[in-house]
């Protein structure tokens, strides 16, 4: 089965072109766009902080943990914060 490409990168692109996707971005990955690995239980993580601090309004390091996972809006699957 075919991999589709990141969702965030296909968004990102498409905001970057007027709001339509752009032609070179297929609807299967490319070693550009594949998919970037994450561990789960540190995403589970990030969003249980952001919901808490949404919640309590105070601080839970959700932007510590947001920080540790890669930015999936990018392809070298490097953080750029």
């Amino acid at each position: 089965m075919a991999k589709q490409p990141e969702s965030l990168a296909t968004f990102s692109a498409t905001a970057k072109n007027a709001g339509k996707k752009p032609k070179d971005v297929a609807l299967t990955a490319t070693p550009e766009t594949m998919p970037i690995p994450t561990d789960p239980t540190k995403k589970a993580d990030a969003a249980t902080k952001v919901l808490r601090e949404g919640v309590l309004h105070r601080d839970q390091g959700a932007d510590k943990a947001i920080d540790a996972l890669p930015d999936r809006t990018r392809t070298t699957g490097k953080s750029q914060r």
